[in-house]
């Protein structure tokens, strides 16, 4: 688990509207707003810079924040981010408040393990395809996991894990199984490399092509 501190200190912001956020990004202060929990929603203003350095961090995205606004602390979990379309920049964030004993929804990564080593790579040499990148789940606040871990040492070679294959963590439940059996995803594949797919395509065609014997010899007669 993480051990990065993610407290962000935050002001409270008055003055609205696209003047006053592009005057705050030229302040390095970045605009966002924090809402939920029945709460009416408030606006506030980061440091620019210690909020993208946090950014940096993949904890950052699926972790519960401290916001401290006038001394005072808010849990709350990042819920959208907006960027330059260019620039290193953010440009505005929103965050959700967390309420204790309330179940709250959120993206969490997925880190496939023993990738290298799984049977169906090391032994039929496969390769591996990851058809998600995070899972969304639901849960109390207290048990929202940094990442899920997905270990793939005994898939073989033309297998596929699905979200049922997964083991969740206590108090975990994945948001898309709740829309019925047939949001089973998939969520990794070992398969043929493509370049051997390639290959056979090729030989195929290429023999296709090529006439037999009795073609050539059809193909002679019709010539005389």
């Amino acid at each position: 688990m993480s051990t990065i501190d993610f407290t962000i200190q935050a002001e409270l912001r008055t003055d609205t509207g696209k003047g006053a956020s592009r005057r705050l990004r030229r302040a390095e202060k970045v605009p966002a707003i924090l809402y939920g929990a029945d709460k009416e929603a408030v606006s506030i203003t980061l440091d620019h810079n210690k909020v993208n350095n946090m950014a940096d961090h993949e904890a950052f995205y699926s972790h519960i924040l401290t916001l401290v606004i006038d001394g005072k602390k808010h849990e709350a979990i990042l819920k959208d981010v907006q960027r330059h379309p260019y620039k290193p920049k953010l440009t505005h964030l929103d965050f959700q408040r967390v309420v204790k004993g309330q179940k709250l929804h959120t993206h969490v990564p997925v880190h496939f393990i023993n990738e290298a080593t799984a049977v169906g790579v090391k032994q039929e040499g496969g390769v591996v395809v990851h058809h998600i990148a995070d899972l969304e789940v639901s849960c109390l606040p207290k048990d929202l996991p940094e990442y899920v871990e997905v270990d793939i040492a005994n898939l073989k070679l033309g297998e596929t894990l699905h979200l049922t294959d997964l083991n969740m963590p206590k108090g975990v439940e994945l948001v898309e199984l709740t829309k019925g059996a047939d949001h089973d995803q998939a969520v990794v594949s070992i398969t043929a490399p493509r370049i051997e797919k390639e290959v056979e395509e090729t030989a195929e065609e290429v023999s296709a092509e090529v006439p037999t014997a009795k073609e050539a010899k059809e193909e002679d007669k019709d010539a005389e």
